[in-house]
Order: structure tokens, then sequence, then C-alpha cells
């Protein structure tokens, strides 16, 4: 509830004494702020995470081993992931700043009876401001006496369409609950909106956090971000197979020294073990896969702001769209013209305006201010250039003598102009169309027919305006407008326009099974009429904001099932329907451009801004940003979330693929009182240049045919699923099968543990390679797949060989992996093992498509 106003004299206003004792008492006219957290809280928040003291302690462990120069460059990675995330949540901080820099425009109040201009945030409560065309309203106030005043409140409403201010009562004055932007005829201004058009003064009712933008600042600083699904399930897996590793390397030492009775082999044998279980690839597999997702986004105009939105994306179930600037182009546009019976659609218009509607437009350009703020003068002027300019019905050396305002009890205004070659005045008039009428004292049925075509205008979600003219030839202009004989001209009507590529972008979200919600602060026949444009259907109807208020959250939930456009929608309301949505189990998207969407942007799973035309608040609230405002983007944008998502989950299954065996051959010949066949430098080669190299292969796969002809995936799917173990622990066994054979066999035929060694890692490498290849796709044959561009995975491929080969073939490098010479008939025999091991993975791929 605002406080009603104090009885404070207009003309004097406040005294510097009374301002600095409200100043010193209530505060500066600041937007409150949650307090920033430091510096070193946000560094140890991020290095308390479970991924990154993984990465840390894997570094500590090569430390100990002696190994330095492999340490210093996990460590070195380490801090540069970390960096990375520091400076993303560094800037989440800003979002605050940037509404305290929009809240604080210069206001000119009337202090010790003498007009000021003073700093916006030095206003406070009962000043006097005064107000005129271009300025931003520095604080909420009510208007004591007003020329013509409209205000644009699209920053808090939503709605392009500035809204007619008329100063109050008593009774308006002295009654302010539940005041809410929006609406004609009202005295209330609020804090950030922009005058358009008149002057006036007001009275300031509140400052700081108790303005309307003071309470989003407030919703802002009180909402906190979730962590992931993925993020969840990566903490999880990674502490379960830390304790599993730490456990069995612990086990493995004990055994070890016991039977053998070599303690510091023992512990290097459990050391071993526990870096062959320890999974430092997830974490470094999901920053390579969310940070080249990231990038990737940019390439299609897409900025990400919060990493983890991005696999998100994939599971969004509801997309909740903000109608003004998301939908539709945020600006006003002349749609049709009516003139003696005939309709013409301006939008359609292939040739030069017929001559019919010359002076309806040519009328409602002199009606208009030349160099106008309010975005229907500013329509109606630019199509008057467009159409009219090279005509005689363009008169831009007229001059303007006088204008009548708009007026709370004729809502419409005349401008008078004289031309150089001619005595006389010439009048134009535009306003509501049934004070036109009632300008042109028209017959009751043209009156009827006339309001008719109105509201078969109004029902397309139009805004219809009427167009007069007078001519007159007295010298003495009259006091009031009816005195002019005024002649009707014609309608225009105007929209904001839909964004052309919105409609097929619908179409796409629902084949994609994407569910999108219109939110809007307009009226229910232009939401309805913006919906039937664009293919958006809402089987029951539409929730206004009035009817929402009266929801419990219980029927909303309800309601919310069969509803996709809610109307008259202020930004408390949003907040709450995106609520609404999670707590229904949906994934929530919402796109918007204004403040009024930073708090619903910051609270959905997924708040995505429009870069071009949205305001700083909308995009430092949300987790990614529309660089080109092209709502086909956000398409684009899923595609690539569940491209993600897949891929991650054909990582995930090569990961535990090529761990079984890792961890098979670091246990078992220890356990059978065999040779050790892999020791820690094996594991740092098959760990830190296999498989998250290998990532990048999977990271850089084109998405599946079917990716957006499928549902979206669960809200509680999880990588680590049924699916993806199974396939992972098959392909994982079967290599282990085949290497340990070939250990074992090695062994029993009597050559050495080193040649024995070589052999099998040679054919682990090789084998690893082909498990690439096979799992590019989760359907399609290698060698269909092999077929679709991806210069990595050759890159990799190549790499990977030419590197085995040094460490084969050069005695340095083969002394330091333990290995003895491997001829060339060796390697062959390790690449024909190999490829029968492919083939038994394509097998496996056939046999589990032929089983779903």
């Amino acid at each position: 509830m605002t406080p009603a106003p104090s009885h404070i004299d207009s003309s004097s206003g406040l005294t510097d004494a009374q301002a600095s004792k409200r100043l010193q008492e209530e505060g500066y006219n600041d937007l409150p702020s949650a307090k920033p957290r430091s510096v070193w809280m946000i560094a140890f928040s991020i290095g308390r995470e479970p991924m990154f003291m993984l990465l840390v302690a894997c570094g500590a462990i090569y430390l100990l081993l002696g190994d330095r120069q492999e340490a210093l460059m996990l460590l070195g990675f380490v801090l540069v992931v970390m960096s990375i995330t520091f400076i993303q949540q560094r800037k989440t901080e800003r979002a605050l700043e940037a509404l305290k820099n929009l809240s604080s425009p210069r206001a000119c109040v009337i202090r010790n009876g003498q007009q000021q201009r003073i700093p916006g945030r030095e206003v406070v409560r009962d000043d006097i401001i005064i107000l005129v065309e271009g300025d931003r309203v520095p604080a909420d106030a009510v208007l004591l006496q007003c020329t013509s005043l409209t205000v644009d409140e699209a920053l808090l409403t939503g709605e392009s369409v500035p809204v007619r201010k008329l100063a109050g009562d008593n009774k308006q004055l002295e009654t302010q609950n539940q005041i809410k932007p929006g609406g004609d005829d009202l005295p209330y201004l609020f804090s950030g909106t922009l005058v358009v058009q008149g002057k006036g003064w007001a009275q300031v009712m509140a400052t700081g956090g108790n303005t309307a933008i003071g309470r989003i600042g407030l919703a802002l600083s009180s909402i906190t971000a979730e962590t992931t699904h993925i993020q969840t399930e990566i903490e999880q897996v990674v502490k379960r197979a830390s304790w599993a590793g730490f456990t069995l390397a612990a086990i493995v030492a004990l055994w070890y020294g016991a039977m053998r009775g070599d303690w510091l082999s023992g512990f290097l044998a459990g050391i071993t073990l526990a870096m062959a279980i320890l999974p430092e690839e997830l974490p470094v597999v999901l920053t390579i896969f969310m940070g080249l997702g990231a990038w990737r986004m940019a390439q299609k105009n897409v900025l990400t702001r919060h990493v983890p939105a991005i696999e998100m994306l994939g599971a969004a179930t509801v997309l909740c769209v903000d109608k003004t600037g998301t939908l539709t182009q945020n600006k006003m546009a002349l749609a049709q013209m009516v003139a003696d019976d005939q309709i013409i659609e301006i939008g359609t218009l292939q040739q030069n305006l017929p001559e019919t509607f010359h002076s309806t437009l040519e009328f409602a350009v002199l009606a208009s201010h030349r160099d106008p703020f309010d975005p229907m003068e500013m329509a109606i002027r630019e199509s008057g250039l467009q159409l009219l300019a090279a005509t005689e019905h363009w008169h831009g050396a007229w001059q303007l003598v006088e204008e009548y305002p708009l007026s709370k009890e004729l809502l419409a205004m005349s401008r008078v102009w004289q031309s150089p070659d001619n005595a006389q005045y010439i009048i134009a008039a535009k306003g509501a169309p049934e004070a036109i009428v009632d300008l042109c004292h028209m017959p009751a049925a043209a009156a009827q027919n006339i309001m008719q075509q109105v509201n078969t205008l109004a029902e397309q979600g139009l805004r219809v305006l009427a167009v007069a003219k007078a001519a007159f030839k007295q010298e003495t202009l009259p006091q009031i407008q009816h005195d002019f004989a005024f002649q009707f001209l014609g309608l225009i009507a105007l929209a904001d326009p839909i964004r052309p590529a919105v409609a097929a972008a619908i179409r796409e979200s629902h084949s994609a099974g994407l569910r999108v919600v219109m939110i809007t602060g307009d009226y229910p026949a232009t939401a309805l009429n913006i919906a039937h444009q664009i293919g958006l259907q809402s089987p029951a109807g539409v929730i206004t904001g009035t009817e929402l208020d009266s929801l419990s959250d219980a029927d909303l939930q309800n309601r919310i099932q069969r509803v996709n456009i809610f109307c008259r929608v202020v930004p408390e309301q949003k907040l709450r329907l995106v609520n609404a949505f999670k707590s229904s189990g949906e994934i929530v998207a919402m796109t918007g451009d204004g403040v009024n969407d930073a708090p619903a942007l910051k609270a959905a799973h997924i708040g995505i801004a429009m870069g071009g035309r949205g305001t700083d608040v909308a995009r430092e609230s949300a987790a990614l940003v529309l660089l080109d405002d092209d709502f086909n983007s956000i398409i684009a944008a899923v595609k690539l979330g569940r491209r993600i998502f897949d891929n991650l989950r054909k990582a995930i299954a090569f990961v535990i693929a090529a761990h079984v065996p890792i961890i098979g051959l670091s246990l078992i010949p220890v356990m059978l009182g065999w040779p050790p066949v892999l020791m820690p430098v094996h594991i740092l080669f098959l760990q830190l240049i296999i498989d998250p190299v290998c990532s990048i292969v999977f990271e850089a796969e084109a998405e599946e045919a079917d990716v957006m002809q499928r549902p979206p995936r669960a809200a509680n799917a999880r990588l680590f699923d049924v699916e993806v173990l199974k396939l992972g622990f098959m392909q994982g066994a079967v290599l282990l099968v085949v290497v340990l054979a070939i250990f074992g066999l090695t062994l029993y035929r009597g050559m050495g543990a080193e040649e024995a060694r070589a052999l099998t890692f040679t054919t682990l490498i090789l084998s690893s390679i082909g498990l690439i290849f096979t799992n590019r796709s989760r359907v399609r044959s290698a060698w269909i797949i092999s077929q679709s561009s991806n210069p990595a995975l050759w890159w990799i491929t190549l790499s990977a060989v030419a590197i085995m080969g040094l460490v084969i073939f050069l005695p340095v490098l083969s002394r330091l992996f333990s290995f003895s010479k491997l001829h060339l008939l060796d390697v062959g025999l390790c690449a024909l093992i190999g490829f029968v091991t492919f083939a038994l993975f394509e097998m496996i791929k056939w046999w589990r498509k032929s089983n779903t």
C-alpha cells in the first residue's frame, strides 16, 4: 500500500531542511541490492565443488608420484576452468547495478519555491517534481496537474503503447491500494517510466525499494540459482567413484604388501588402481562440452551467460514467451486504413497509396508532432514519409500555429497550421473514434457505420484512431475544438507487428514437444489475435491477471495444464506463473526483454533475454541472450541443447567402456599374482590424452536425424541411466576380456612381462580408437556415420596412432613405458585384434537396435 500524499504546497514544495530530514530518515532514492558476495566467497564456493576438488586431488597425486610436469599441467588447467567460472558468477552480480543506473535519472523538483535540477537519487517522498516530454520519472508519484500527458510504461508492463495520464481527484489521492502500472486516465506515475508527450506536476509517493521497480529489485535479490541435473549427477558419481576408488586402492595395497612382502610396490599398485577408478574425465568432459557448446551457440547468435543452462535446453518442456518485443517487434506500425468505406492493408501494399487514402494519412501526420516521442505518432510519421513525401500531401513548410491537447472530456487532439500561400488556418485532428465522430457532428447512421468499422479493426487487436480536418478563416482561434467545422476523413489502425519468423518457430517447437505459453500485459482480444497469427492454440482460453490473483496455487497448477495465453499480467504474476510451471514438474524457459521480465528470467530454469532490444536488467538476469532478437535462434539453441545431451551420453558411454579394461588390468593381474600390466604412466597416457581428447570428437558430432522430432527428455533423465551403463559396461567387458587374454597368452608362451605389456597396451589403444568410431551414433552403423564430417575425429585418430608409434619404436619412450621392442608383425597382430574388437562393438550395437 502506498501512503496517501501529505498536504504539501505544490507551488513551494519542500524546504531544503525537510528534504534533508527525509533523506536521512528514508535513505537515498536507490534500488535495494543484496549484499554482494566478496571475491573470496565466490572463489571458495567454486573451489569446494567436488569436480574441481577431484581435479586438484589428481594433480596432488601426480606430484606425490614425482611427475611434476603432468601435475603442473593439470593444476594449470584447473585454474583456467575455475577462473572462467569465477568470471561467470561475478557477472550475475551486475543485474542490480543495471537497475540502479536505470532508476536514477536527474529530476526537476520544486524546493523552497524554486525549480531545481537534482540527482534522481536525492529525490525524497513528498517532493514536487516537474515532468516534460522526454523525461524519465525519478520516483513513484501521483499527478497533481497535467496537460496531454502520456507515459511509456513498457518498462514495467511490457506493452509498447503509451498510457494516458490525468491528474488525480481527492478520492484517488486518498485511496491508493493495489496501484499497478498500465491503464489509461490514472494519476499514478512509476519510477523509470518515460514521458512521451505533454507535461505535468506530481508529488512523490515512494522512493527506492518502495517503488514498483524497487520491488522488482527485491525479487531479483531473493532468487537463487538452482543446480542443474547434470551438475548434481556428476557430483554424485564423482563422490561415489572416489570413495570406491580409494577403498579398493587401500585393499589392493594391503593385499599386495601382505602377499608379496613388497609394501612400496603395493602402495604404487594401490595408487595405480585409484587413478584408474577416479573418473577425472567427467568434469573435464562436462567442461569441454559446455564450453564448446557456448561457443557453438555464439555462432548462432545466442550468447551464453550461465553455462549450465545449455544442458537444460534439451529438457525444456515449456517456453514462456513475453508477447511484446519477443513475438512482436516492440514498435508500432501502420497496419490498415479506412476511408470512404474502403479498407487497405498497409503491410501488403505493392504499389503507391491510392488517392482515396491520401487525405486520411496527410491529416494524421499533421495531427502528430513533427519530432514525436509517442510510438503511434512515430509510426504515423514514418508511414507519411514513405507514402506521401513525394506528393503534394506532404507539408514540410507549413507553420504550426496552435494545438488543442487531449482532455478527459474529449479524447482527441487538434493542431492548427498555416501554409505560406494560404491565409486561412488548416486544422488536423486525431483521437479516439467516438471523440472524432463527436467533433464532426455526424448523423447517427454514419456514426454507427464508423463504429462498426472500428469494432472490426479492434477485434483484430489493432489500436484505432480516427482522423478529421477543418478550415478556419477568422483571425482569432476559438477556445475549444468543437467550434471548428470538422469533416470526417477516415480511420487509421496501428499494430505491434509480428516478428516474421515466429510462426515457423512455433510450429517447430510443437513438433519438438516444446509447449509455448504467451504471457502479456495486453488485453485478451489483442493476445488472442496475436496467437491466431502465429498458430498458438490455447484449449481452455485465456487467464487474466485479475483471475490469476483469485486462484490458489493448487487451482493455478490445474488451470495452467490447458491454458497457453495469460493476459493483463504484471511482473509479480509472471514470476508466479514460472514458479507454478516449475512446481508442476516442467522445465521452464522464459523469454523477455524488459525490466518487468527480470525476476521471471532469473527464476526460470533457462532465462532467455533479447540482446538487441532488451534492457540491461533482462540481459544480466538471463542465462542466454539472443544477439539478433530472432525467435528462430531459440529453437536453434534448443536443438543444440539436445545435441549436446545426446553427445554427452555417447562420451559417458565411451568413458565407462574405456575405464573397465583399465580398472581390470590394474586389479586382476595383482590378484592373480601376475606382473603388473599398467603403471601410472600408462594410465596417465590413457586418461589425459585419449579420454578427454576423444570427448572433443563426441562434442563435434552432428545431431541425430530425429533430434527435433522427439519429445524433450524427462526432467529426471540421467546421464548414467541403465542404457548408458549397460552399453558402457558391455563394451568395456568385451575389451577387457580381449586384452586380458592377450596378456595371459603372451605370459603363457614364455614371453617377458615387458613384451606382454607392450602387446596388451597397443591393442588397448587401437581397440579404444575403434570404440570411438562405433559410439559416434547410437543407432547408425560406423560405415554410415563415417560419411558425415567430423574433422576432429581424424586428427585425434592420427595423433593417437602417431604417438603410440613413437612410444613403441623410440627406445627412450619404450623404456619410460616399460616396453620391450615390438616388430611390425606384432603391431599388425595388435591392429587385427583391434579390428575384430571393433566388429564385436558393431555387433553389440546392431543387437541392441534390434531389441528396442
